[in-house]
């Protein structure tokens, strides 16, 4: 096994002594910190090389905070009276998963001529949960000339994270591929099951028809008999 393996089994044994050592010392660094700052290298690199990051000019990483829990809705001046009570205030839950909350922020606020490829857990605490963002460079020469990467580098690929069109976008967007997909459309189950009952309405319906249809014949079959 290479060194990114046996990095990769020590980041899966996160209850072990050592990764909660590690894990505490780093959220309280990473709390003494911007919300939003950029970092020399990856926390993780066996991680964000599997993401798509590479050590080379034009890859860059910023790492966010992002507060756990649920939001709140927004209220005039903050004053919550007067409201319903089934208004709704607070602990409401976010459609979007907090990691797609953080890319959203870093493109917004740091990455804004950056493209956002991918991003990744770094910790968490009990009131923050950290990720790191991996942004690339579109008019980087060393990203444009790679034609591993210069599919990114498409206007069509304009803030992407807005658009739910990252991992962690799609994931909240319930779209994926193979098994418990079959039966979406845009991560909606209904449509399929609409579909499977369309289908079996029209075969109950045709059933129907065709009963309808013979007894009719047999009907006249006994008229003409009888005369």
């Amino acid at each position: 096994m290479g060194a990114y393996k046996y990095i990769q089994e020590i980041w899966r044994k996160k209850q072990s002594d050592v990764m909660l050592f590690l894990l505490r010392l780093r959220c309280w660094e990473y709390r003494q910190l911007h919300v939003v700052h950029r970092c020399p290298r990856p926390s993780r690199p066996e991680k964000a090389r599997r993401l798509g990051f590479k050590s080379k000019q034009g890859y860059v990483i910023y790492r966010i905070r992002v507060r756990r829990g649920g939001r709140k809705r927004k209220v005039n001046r903050g004053r919550t009276s007067g409201k319903p009570r089934n208004h709704g205030v607070n602990q409401l839950k976010p459609v979007r998963n907090l990691q797609a909350i953080a890319e959203t922020r870093v493109g917004k606020r740091v990455a804004k001529s950056l493209r956002i490829l991918n991003s990744y857990w770094v910790g968490q605490d009990s009131t923050f949960k950290f990720y790191e963002v991996i942004c690339i460079d579109p008019f980087n020469k060393g990203i444009r000339n790679d034609p591993k990467i210069n599919w990114i580098c498409n206007a069509t690929h304009k803030h992407r994270e807005l658009r739910g069109l990252t991992s962690a976008g799609r994931k909240h967007r319930g779209i994926g591929k193979g098994v418990g997909f079959s039966k979406t459309q845009a991560g909606v189950t209904q449509y399929g099951f609409s579909e499977a009952a369309f289908a079996c309405f029209n075969k109950a319906a045709l059933g129907s028809s065709l009963s309808s249809i013979n007894l009719f014949f047999i009907a006249k079959f006994l008229a003409i008999n009888e005369e």
